[in-house]
């Protein structure tokens, strides 16, 4: 309504100004007559979150947000732009969308991204309590399985706050979720930065 993201991007690129933009919605589409020649001149980017590619999921994990056959389409319009596109897998919450990560790069891919990252479901302060509610009221049957399975990413914690370790975790099921996405992102052809 107020185009408030279409004017800065509009004085960005009057300034040539670099920008990146990070979302988990489909509408960055809506300024691909801007993004398009920024990204020729190297001066623009656009990360999209993909945490799941199961509807049922992403409707009640992020229910104000596009769905993934949108965010598909986002990558493609924009990569088909030329607009260089990168897939963010998160947050990855263990025992509940990790495995997930080989057909959520599969489909990154198919749809023109060139490169992927993943960050761990971190709980810092006041998300932990949002997050256990939500767990609780719309996961019930796996509430035990992914809060185990976040401690043993987390030193027996629901969240660690140490640089280096709080966005990967440590332990047995964090390295197996780190490998999993060298090897899916490296078959991909999305390893690169």
């Amino acid at each position: 309504e107020f185009q408030l993201t279409r004017g800065c991007l509009e004085v960005a690129a009057e300034a040539n100004q670099p920008i990146g933009i990070v979302t988990k919605n489909a509408i960055v589409v809506r300024d691909l007559d801007i993004l398009g020649p920024m990204a020729e001149k190297g001066l623009a980017h656009v990360c999209v979150s993909v945490t799941t590619r199961d509807p049922e999921l992403a409707r009640v994990m992020e229910p104000r947000t596009s769905i993934p056959t949108a965010r598909s389409r986002a990558i493609r319009e924009l990569s088909v732009a030329g607009v260089p596109t990168k897939v963010m897998v998160s947050p990855i919450i263990p025992g509940l969308n990790d495995s997930e990560m080989p057909a959520i790069l599969q489909a990154a891919k198919e749809a023109g991204a060139i490169s992927a990252s993943y960050i761990l479901l971190r709980l810092p302060l006041t998300v932990e309590p949002v997050f256990l509610e939500w767990l609780e009221r719309t996961q019930p049957g796996r509430k035990e399985r992914v809060l185990n399975r976040i401690r043993k990413c987390r030193g027996g914690d629901l969240s660690d706050s140490q640089f280096g370790s709080r966005m990967r975790g440590k332990g047995e099921i964090a390295e197996q979720i780190d490998q999993m996405f060298k090897v899916f992102s490296k078959k991909n052809h999305l390893d690169r930065p």
